[in-house]
């Protein structure tokens, strides 16, 4: 369980690393993660004598939906960068807020999985929250659904290609080396990068993306291999109620009474599938020991 909070705490507290980088671009940023990342995973690797592990992963399928997998991350990672970097820390976390949400109805549609009647009345109230907000910033809050669903579907790909962690990760930052390097390559030619030239404390804090990338995303593995994903579920929510919170009280950012309305339904939704989760799982478990229990 202390991994898993670790992980998200890390995760929730990125919005205050984030904003030392603020005079570096959201796609620059995203290839310095990149890059830095599938260094400090190669040594994790070599350390912990790993490499067998990704000889073993690498077949088509797997290289296949984790490349697809790797874009949506990519995707998620760029806009999460930009939404800070435009004080919209509070609809970022709205995107997490709605993710397992998004994630249920993605396996609805994608894999085929039947809802629970408290997972259709969770995911009502959260699309009457969406339609509030929406009408309160006076647009579709592009930000909160795109991180939703970018983080869904890396997700749903992740789940299909069935690959621990650590191999996964070092197949999905291999996938993207190659743009994040052409990227960071065109920005030193051109004079618009922000490594070396804005002072070694600016490099520093790029190069350190790599660990602070990995070691999340290691421990939020480590995690679900060690603890229930319905406990891991509830745990998630850190995330995000960190991010709200440094929004409103770090950042300054304003909450109107629409805003608050649009929020107050999105965790009315979670409290509702939260708890159908839990009850979910405590009747396998007991269905399960019922089983055992029987000697026939």
């Amino acid at each position: 369980m202390i991994l898993g909070f670790v992980a998200y705490l890390l995760w929730g507290a990125f919005p205050l690393y984030f904003a030392f980088l603020d005079s570096v671009s959201p796609i620059e940023i995203v290839a310095h993660r990149v890059i830095w990342s599938l260094v400090f995973i190669a040594l994790v690797l070599t350390v912990a004598r790993e490499w067998n592990s990704i000889r073993k992963a690498a077949n088509p399928r797997t290289i296949r939906l984790l490349t697809f997998a790797a874009l949506f991350l990519s995707v998620n990672w760029l806009v999460y960068v930009y939404a800070i970097s435009v004080d919209e820390v509070v609809q970022a976390s709205l995107g997490y807020f709605m993710n397992p949400l998004i994630s249920v109805a993605l396996g609805v549609i994608v894999l085929k999985e039947r809802m629970r009647r408290g997972q259709w009345v969770a995911i009502g109230i959260a699309v009457i929250a969406v339609v509030i907000l929406t009408i309160n910033y006076g647009g579709i809050p592009w930000i909160a659904l795109i991180l939703g669903f970018s983080f869904g579907l890396y997700g749903l790909l992740k789940k299909q290609a069935g690959v621990a962690s650590l191999p996964s990760l070092m197949i999905e930052t291999v996938a993207l080396f190659l743009p994040a390097l052409i990227i960071l390559t065109v920005g030193e030619f051109s004079g618009e990068a922000a490594f070396v030239v804005d002072g070694w404390w600016i490099s520093v804090l790029l190069v350190l993306l790599g660990p602070v990338t990995a070691l999340p995303l290691l421990a939020f593995g480590g995690a679900a291999n060690r603890i229930p994903l319905s406990t891991l579920g509830v745990i998630q929510y850190t995330t995000p109620i960190m991010q709200f919170l440094l929004g409103v009280f770090v950042f300054g950012e304003v909450m109107t009474t629409g805003l608050w309305i649009g929020f107050i339904l999105v965790w009315i939704a979670l409290v509702i599938f939260t708890v159908d989760e839990l009850r979910h799982a405590k009747n396998n478990s007991r269905l399960e020991g019922l089983e055992v229990a029987d000697p026939t």
